[in-house]
Order: C-alpha cells, then structure tokens, then sequence
C-alpha cells in the first residue's frame, strides 16, 4: 500500500500516524516549505501542493499510489482535484484501489436538534456545506467511473491535542455561549485516524458519520474543562447578544444530533466516545498541549 493524503493538516497528520504505525508507506501534501519540514519530522514524505498545480514530483507520486484521502476543501468552483483530473481519477491515479474523501456533518444541516443519520436528507444551510454535498457527490461519481472504492467521512467538530476547551481556557478565549436546545457532536481527532484505518483495513466504501455518541450543549463542554482545570467557568452569556463572527454565528444556525451507528455497528470502536472521557484523558495524560 502506499497512501497520498492532499491537505495533511491536523486530521491528515492523524491519519498519516495510524497508517504509519500499521506499517504504511504515507505521503502527504501541504502548502508551504516549512510545513513540509514538518511533515518529514513526522515521517511523511512531504509534497508541496498549492491547489492548481501539480508538480513533476506530485505527479510520480500519484501515479504509485493505492489509497488516497482528501481532505482540502472545495471552493466555489469545486473539489480541487477533481477540477484537475476532469473527474478521471485514473489519469492521476492509475494503482487507486481506495480513496476517502473527508466531509462535515454539516451537509446535514438544521433538524431540529433531532437524530440524523447516514440516510437522512442532507439540507445544507451554509454556502461551505453547499460546496461539500457537490464535493462527495463529485468523488462518488469519479470513485465509481474509475472502479474504486469510496468512503465519504462526515466529521463533527474536531479537536484534541492543542485544540481544545484546556486551551481556550488557558489563553482567555474560552465563552459559554448558551443557546436552548442547542447541541453539537465532536469528534477526538486521534478517532478520525483509527476511523479510516478500520475502514482500508475493512475495504469498506461508503458515507460515514465519524462523530462521539454524545452530543451535547457546547457550554457543557467548556465548564467540564474548567473543572478538571480546577478554574471558574467563563460566565455564561446568551447567544442572542453575543458578539460572533458571521461563520460562529452560522453554526449555531443548525442543529442536530448525529448517529454514529453505522461504523460501530461494523466493530468499530471510538477511543474517545465522549467529551468527558476525552477531556479526562487530555487533562491526565498532560497532553492538552501538545
């Protein structure tokens, strides 16, 4: 097997560190020359790639490589790569046997606060998540055109290491916005890359959601941080009046919450099924920081 992650940023790097530690050849893409020094620290081969180009070494890269995962956004014109291959994953590709493509469960959009699944209607609210349905449906196409298997990854909010509630509280930034009914689902980023390990290793295609069990009100989360901190919560502050960007303000704007049934049903099983599990974890293990 050798694996191309495009876009080896927070959860490619995690993905990168399963494969890798299954014994897996991994290279990744990245945008700048520091960032790929960073990416050899790691142990994988580093590949600059600015979204439009394709370089002769990216090129030789793609042709050898058997599992792909994409994970750089789509833009108002489309997926990027899928905007360079025409669609034709072969013309880059010619060994692809098994691509992921890595979604949001924001091509969901707003149900209400009740549960969805991988079945349920997407009802995109945000321009983004608009371009995401296009996106997997762009990579299912090009998956079946070319005769490999497709696994859509839907990710809820991701965090763990050096980006979590321990670090806004550190930094001062943490708010405890309260909005009634409002939930969210959350994802350990270390779970995304277990997630698509289980998934190559089972050959399986297919939409997934790769979310915790619980969702749960984001002020939660932020006072259980501050206690395992041993710190006062931020007061709490109601949504309505609440300065917040245009997009912080965008995600409050849907509300669901988001079954993970269909990848545990297949034996999967999530280190961190829960924030307060998670949190424990990152607080003990003094690795919030990292």
């Amino acid at each position: 097997m050798r694996m191309m992650i495009l876009g080896a940023g927070y959860s490619g790097q995690a993905i990168a560190a399963q494969m890798m530690e299954a014994g897996e050849s991994v290279s990744g893409t990245t945008r700048s020359a520091q960032k790929a020094e960073h990416l050899a620290s790691l142990g994988i081969r580093p590949l600059i790639f600015d979204g439009t180009n394709l370089s002769d070494a990216l090129r030789t890269e793609m042709e050898d490589t058997t599992h792909l995962v994409q994970s750089i956004a789509p833009g108002e014109a489309g997926d990027p790569l899928l905007l360079l291959s025409g669609g034709d994953l072969r013309q880059l590709f010619p060994k692809l046997s098994w691509a992921a493509y890595l979604s949001t469960v924001g091509v969901y959009g707003h149900h209400g606060g009740d549960w969805v699944t991988e079945e349920t209607e997407c009802r995109p609210v945000s321009q983004r998540s608009v371009e995401r349905v296009a996106a997997e449906q762009g990579w299912m196409d090009a998956g079946a055109a070319a005769g490999a298997s497709i696994a859509i990854l839907r990710l809820s909010g991701i965090y763990g290491p050096g980006r979590n509630g321990f670090m806004n509280l550190a930094s001062g930034t943490a708010r405890r916005l309260v909005k009634p009914g409002q939930v969210f689902n959350r994802i350990r980023v270390e779970d995304i890359g277990a997630a698509t390990r289980f998934l190559i290793e089972h050959q399986q295609g297919g939409i997934f959601n790769i979310t915790d069990d619980e969702p749960a009100p984001p002020q939660d989360v932020v006072t259980e941080a501050a206690r395992l901190m041993g710190i006062a919560p931020p007061p709490e502050q109601a949504f309505e009046t609440a300065e917040l960007s245009p997009m912080a303000r965008s995600f409050y704007g849907e509300n669901k919450r988001v079954s993970n049934a269909k990848i545990r049903n297949l034996g999967f099983q999530f280190t961190h099924p829960d924030y307060r599990v998670s949190l424990r974890q990152l607080w003990q293990d003094d690795c919030w920081k990292a």
